[in-house]
């Protein structure tokens, strides 16, 4: 289906992944699409079925409807099957009215991410390219504020999008070096998270570029936030993926009363911000390639810029949709007899019996 959200430009099938399920025997309908890195032209030359976007709704009840970022907003029930990240699991803002639409309408959801190995590893991921994007954001972001320190907005929008990381690391490195020539160092950041896909990818860009990283993960974190360390380096990236609750990993009291704080940028990777075990409680919401910062401390010397944007991977929707699509094409192979689709059609029952419980309480 066609993507709803502002700036997505990614896909869950290119038209080479289409082309396997067409060859398969498969009936593959797209959505037509302005805003998704492969055209239309693309998917009709494999020989996929063309419909105009946003007819999702309409089509037959027994079809599987496939996208990433979320549905359209409203009281519609659901009666397709969906496979999509729905983030709906976890505490998020909606979580009850979604799953909600799905009781009423009798519909089912497979939750891309839960869709997981025997060893509970998930079967494909954006998280490497939300960590390389992450990085480099937050490398833009703090070379802005060094280049134009007078700016209370110090990141552009991001109006075009990058054909592959190569592009981003050279578009980041030219501002990197402009930001060094104005003040002379060049950031160290933190990365918690480190050892992870997210963490990995954001480490691994940071290097491209020339920066060292201070790399932290479980055994750092295990006795509990705030940490003293995060203010002291110039950027926090989190890249943590949180599924119970752990101490902060800062707090917003923290950051009034460190004295000679490096800290400036913060970028929230994991971007949980509506989720009440958010480890980063010091901004509320999310921000938007458009509007890439929100800052906090606005009143102190050193204001700090929050980069919270949900679909990261987007900045570089190619080659982070062919990451994913390689890995997910096997697994839609097997829809819905696998194990992989197995646990995670359970999942959705158990949180589906869960909030039918609470509305029964409430």
């Amino acid at each position: 289906r066609h993507e709803i959200k502002e700036g997505e430009g990614r896909t869950p099938l290119l038209p080479s992944h289409c082309q396997t399920l067409l060859e398969k025997g498969h009936q593959v309908t797209v959505e037509k699409s302005t805003t998704r890195c492969a055209k239309d032209e693309e998917y009709a030359a494999v020989g996929c079925t063309l419909v105009e976007s946003g007819t999702w709704p309409s089509a037959p009840k027994h079809v599987i409807v496939l996208g990433l970022k979320e549905l359209p907003e409203n009281d519609m029930p659901l009666t397709h099957n969906h496979v999509y990240f729905a983030h709906c699991y976890k505490g998020q803002a909606g979580d009850r009215e979604l799953l909600t639409r799905f009781k009423q309408g009798g519909g089912k959801l497979w939750d891309l991410e839960f869709l997981t190995f025997d060893n509970g590893r998930r079967v494909a991921a954006f998280g490497r390219a939300a960590g390389i994007v992450g990085m480099a954001i937050g490398l833009f972001v703090w070379s802005y504020k060094q280049i134009h320190p007078e700016l209370t907005d110090p990141c552009r929008p991001f109006l075009e999008r990058y054909q592959s990381y190569e592009e981003l690391a050279a578009a980041v490195s030219q501002v990197l070096a402009q930001a060094k020539a104005k003040v002379g160092y060049l950031p160290k950041p933190i990365v918690i998270g480190a050892l992870g896909r997210c963490g990995g990818g954001s480490c691994d860009f940071a290097s491209k570029v020339g920066i060292e990283v201070t790399k932290w993960d479980l055994e750092e974190t295990k006795a509990g936030g705030p940490f003293d360390v995060i203010p002291q380096h110039d950027i926090f990236v989190n890249c943590i993926y949180l599924m119970s609750k752990i101490p902060p990993f800062i707090s917003t009291q923290q950051l009034i009363n460190c004295q000679n704080r490096k800290l400036s940028v913060i970028v929230d990777v994991s971007c949980d911000a509506t989720n009440p075990n958010n480890p980063v409680p010091v901004y509320n919401g999310i921000t938007t390639f458009l509007k890439p910062t929100v800052r906090i401390l606005e009143t102190t010397q050193k204001p700090i810029d929050v980069v919270a944007i949900d679909h990261l991977p987007s900045l570089v929707p190619s080659e982070s949709s062919k990451e994913f699509d390689d890995s997910l094409i096997e697994h839609l192979l097997t829809f819905p007899n696998s194990p992989v689709w197995k646990r995670a059609e359970d999942l959705f029952r158990e949180k589906l019996v869960s909030v039918l419980l609470t509305l029964i309480i409430n």
